[in-house]
């Protein structure tokens, strides 16, 4: 095998890693995000079928604060509108519960 004298990594390995993103590898499932997870978001209040809530602060790979909850029913994950009322003191509520 050959290796590139600029990178110090086989062509071998370059080819392995493209084949496999083509192929459908997603880089999430490698802890990688490169981008917003959220796409659009709901406003309408589903606050009693909500079984948690995850805030993802704005980053590098989204400028958007992402608030994403999963329903209890069927474990489907949906962004809400951080601007939404509802969302809004749903996020202090969970604030105020963990200085507690």
């Amino acid at each position: 095998m050959k290796k590139s004298s600029r990178t110090g990594i086989s062509p071998s390995f370059v080819k392995i890693c493209i084949c496999n993103l083509r192929t459908g590898m997603s880089l999430r499932s490698l802890g990688v995000e490169l981008h917003c997870r959220c796409i659009q978001t709901e406003s309408r209040p589903i606050g009693r079928h909500i079984e948690k809530v995850e805030l993802i602060p704005a980053n590098s790979h989204c400028e958007e604060t992402e608030i994403i909850a999963t329903l209890k029913k069927d474990g489907q994950e949906v962004c809400l509108d951080p601007e939404a009322p509802w969302v809004k003191k749903v996020i202090q509520r969970i604030m105020a519960n963990k200085k507690r």
